[in-house]
């Protein structure tokens, strides 16, 4: 069975929205991961098509692959947040956060519906498609005064902000630097990031060498596998089909190790594969709690 992928832009309505551990040698057992891993989650645009065809069936099998959290996305445009929830608790799924608009304007109740329906508190601005302020040095500190703005609003209501990437913050050079170096050192303290630590080995970075540098404003990881390499066709919302997590490109165990005890939640997500997306999801959540890399 082959996942078609679904395009953003087709899909792009805000609904919330928006096995025992394997043997392993000492010295791998030994890393230097904390004690406690991070929590591992979820990324529902992962299954996108599978929730437009059957919201509850596919929930229920990523309840059986063993994830107890989810990160929403984008539902259904006829499925409530309030109905949405009841789903996630049927099948007893926590949400861990949800990607959201940036809350101007009419999108703050949305924003705040959406964070008291799934009992959240981590707000993630999705940071989709690119905008085109990231190519100047002007563009992106207006972009800073918007973020730096949410940030505080959120904050006005008890919840965090943050942000996701994709691979133009990390290509894009206005002024002479990177544009997440310019979001690390002028974003309010408060502003967390969600590394998306695949389009960061897209742009040509080393994930371990980023989330060592970001430090502790590193709060959530997207965790996804595959070639990681950049293209052409990625403007056109059609990146290479991912893999399980284990079998691509990723050193997640150096990742993870390189991060340290920042992460709070390890995001599972594919974004494009060739394969059941399900039985993809179930080899990762495997691979990721076999070697005690996160907690489901």
């Amino acid at each position: 069975m082959t996942q078609q992928h679904f395009s953003r832009r087709n899909f792009l309505r805000l609904g919330g929205f928006g096995i025992a551990a394997a043997a392993m040698p000492d010295a791998m057992a030994g890393m230097a991961f904390k004690a406690k891993p991070a929590k591992l989650s979820v990324q529902l645009y992962s299954v996108s098509e599978q929730i437009v065809k059957d919201t509850r069936s596919t929930l229920w099998k990523i309840a059986d692959i063993g994830f107890k959290n989810v990160e929403t996305a984008f539902w259904p445009r006829e499925l409530s947040l309030q109905t949405a929830a009841g789903y996630l608790k049927e099948f007893g799924l926590g949400v861990s956060s949800a990607h959201v608009e940036i809350p101007m304007g009419g999108q703050k109740k949305v924003f705040l519906d959406t964070a008291r329906a799934f009992n959240c508190q981590k707000m993630i601005w999705h940071g989709w498609p690119e905008d085109k302020r990231y190519s100047s040095l002007e563009g992106t500190k207006e972009l800073v005064r918007i973020y730096n703005e949410a940030g505080r609003f959120a904050k006005d209501n008890g919840l965090q902000f943050g942000i996701h990437n994709h691979w133009w913050e990390y290509r894009n050079k206005p002024g002479g630097r990177y544009v997440y170096e310019i979001l690390q050192e002028e974003l309010d303290p408060d502003i967390f990031f969600e590394i998306d630590t695949y389009w960061v080995k897209v742009a040509g970075h080393d994930p371990a060498t980023i989330v060592s540098k970001l430090g502790s404003r590193v709060k959530l990881m997207h965790i996804k596998d595959g070639p990681a390499r950049w293209s052409e066709k990625l403007a056109e919302d059609n990146p290479d089909p991912m893999t399980p997590v284990g079998k691509g490109t990723q050193d997640f165990p150096k990742i993870i190790k390189a991060a340290g005890t920042n992460p709070e939640w390890l995001v599972v997500e594919m974004d494009k594969v060739d394969m059941d997306v399900f039985e993809a999801l179930r080899q990762s959540f495997d691979y990721m709690t076999a070697k005690r890399l996160a907690r489901p």
